[in-house]
């Protein structure tokens, strides 16, 4: 099976080498639009370039952009996760459970928000493989399960990290800057590039990133061949899911508190940020690269709308507007291949 996430690997090489080129093309076709937003809202406004603006948009492109990095290889496998922004919640109410209730050091306390996360994407991976309950439907009675466990965890109320010295510095601190003092990009900037790099690595180079493309090219085929595909989807799941504990642990340090209530609606920005970024919600074809594209636009076109002072609710128009063309695309990509 290719290892280029194709879904026409199958058809011959001719096919193949049309899908990689049209991926790369709706990569170039993302960027260059990211590109168009940057140099278009400079110019609507002289505040938008500001270091400080900038900086702000890359903080805000960290959460969203991990959490995007999770769905990415949940959908090349032909699923979806609808449960990735109260994941994302429930391991940091996790991590305030460990670290401010119970007094453990730092250290478990990052440990605690990976291992529920690992944890609940293993329960939603043998839901969608061994029960054979579609993605949607099961992700989404996670999302609710898991929305529900936060609060009761939490007792409805937020978890402050104020006795846990080091922790806001997970994502606002700068490694960086310290160095660097003219450039202080925040850890959770440098954390998404990691997390995004350590996918592409897996992906690419990784047994487990040859049968994540597989399963979304054709799952029967694989399963026909000998593989045990139900046990490479549970992983595929699990690794979602302690991504999604990161994600957890950048919005928890950045709030420093575990918001119970919060999370909700982030799974909407981050399958769109997956989207833009040329991954196919069929299956079997996406890039890590194409992700963090998606997140930087929509995080570039909310601040830039925030800027212009635009309202809320037209900021929520022209995001769904962008999610149906970039959907619409990749279904006209996938007819010509």
């Amino acid at each position: 099976m290719s290892t280029t996430g194709n879904t026409a690997a199958t058809a011959g090489p001719g096919a193949a080498a049309r899908a990689r080129f049209s991926g790369a093309q709706q990569r170039l076709l993302a960027f260059a639009s990211l590109i168009i937003l940057v140099i278009g809202f400079s110019l609507a406004s002289p505040n938008f370039l500001q270091t400080s603006n900038v900086l702000a948009i890359l903080q805000a492109t960290s959460v969203n952009g991990v959490l995007a990095v999770a769905a990415t290889l949940v959908i090349i496998t032909g699923g979806i996760d609808l449960s990735v922004g109260t994941l994302m919640t429930f391991c940091a109410v996790a991590a305030g459970t460990v670290l401010t209730n119970w007094g453990m050091p730092l250290p478990l306390g990052i440990l605690a928000a990976l291992a529920a996360g690992t944890l609940s994407g293993l329960c939603s991976g043998s839901i969608i493989a061994k029960l054979k309950v579609p993605p949607f439907i099961a992700t989404l009675g996670m999302m609710l399960i898991l929305k529900g466990l936060s609060l009761v965890i939490s007792g409805t109320r937020p978890i402050y990290f104020n006795s846990t010295p080091g922790f806001t510095s997970i994502a606002q601190g700068s490694i960086v800057g310290s160095i660097l003092p003219e450039v202080p990009l925040p850890n959770g900037v440098l954390i998404l590039f990691l997390v995004a790099l350590v996918a592409h690595f897996i992906l690419r180079r990784t047994i487990l990133g040859r049968f994540t493309f597989a399963l979304g090219s054709n799952e029967e085929a694989v399963r026909l061949s000998g593989v045990d595909t139900d046990r490479w989807k549970i992983a595929v799941y699990a690794l979602a899911g302690g991504i999604c504990g990161v994600a957890g642990l950048l919005i928890a340090s950045r709030l420093n508190s575990a918001q119970p209530a919060l999370g909700q609606g982030y799974e909407l920005d981050a399958i769109a940020a997956v989207v833009i970024g040329g991954t196919s919600l069929s299956g079997g074809r996406g890039t890590i690269i194409g992700t963090l594209i998606g997140a930087l636009i929509i995080s570039v076109l909310a601040n830039g709308l925030r800027i212009l002072s635009v309202a809320q609710e037209w900021q929520t128009v022209v995001t769904g507007s962008i999610i149906i063309l970039a959907v619409y695309t990749d279904m006209l990509r996938r007819r010509k291949v």
